[in-house]
């Protein structure tokens, strides 16, 4: 897909890596792009893998075929979604001067944490996370590993300590959820929160309706 100029405000780097709860992912790009907003998506190949195995959807290793076999599978509009290459180093995200101020991990392995904490940038999420970081935006990193080590804990606090916000990939059930898509928009939910994006997955607390 071509990248063109889009309103900085409307503008969100999404990023899936090698993490188990790619559903997770898969519902936040399809809240995203319904909430009008363009979304730049960064795939790992690790998270091709999870995707295959956990949610039956194989996308092709090339970002034009990708973005096409994912515009098919949610039934989104195309001109909204950008699929980078996992080095496409001229992609906006990895440029201070031009990348989204939000950006989104999910989800996020304890690998990509361990990298994106010490600055690596060996790759486009890893730069395009530290680009955020740099140039003071918001980055969410929704967490998904079990048990966290001394290691995982001390990288996230590191992250922590510089303005990323950690959401571990651990909903609730005050919500009284009855299928697997109930705790899916659970975390969701949590993360367009944090965004600053309407939602009505799930009711807040104190409130007895769920608007849809």
């Amino acid at each position: 897909m071509n990248q063109t100029a889009q309103s900085p405000d409307k503008t969100i780097t999404l990023a899936f890596t090698g993490a188990s709860g790619a559903p997770y992912g898969l519902r936040l790009l399809e809240c995203l792009l319904a909430a009008d907003y363009t979304v730049y998506l960064l795939i790992s190949s690790a998270a091709r893998v999870v995707l295959a195995t956990e949610h039956g959807l194989k996308l092709p290793s090339g970002p034009q075929a990708a973005h096409s076999a994912l515009v098919e599978h949610l039934g989104c509009s195309a001109d909204k979604l950008v699929v980078c290459g996992k080095e496409d180093w001229f992609s906006p995200v990895a440029s201070g001067s031009a990348a989204p101020k939000q950006m989104v991990i999910c989800p996020c392995s304890a690998g990509s944490v361990a990298a994106i904490a010490h600055g690596m940038s060996d790759n486009l999420i890893e730069r395009a996370a530290d680009v955020v970081i740099k140039e003071r935006g918001q980055l969410l990193l929704v967490v998904r590993e079990t048990p966290f080590s001394t290691i995982h804990l001390e990288n996230m606090l590191k992250l922590s300590q510089l303005g990323a916000t950690i959401m571990p990939a651990a909903p609730g059930f005050y919500h009284q959820p009855s299928s697997i898509d109930d705790l899916i928009d659970f975390i969701v939910a949590r993360v367009l929160d944090h965004l600053g994006i309407h939602q009505g997955l799930i009711p807040r607390w104190g409130y007895d309706s769920r608007s849809m």
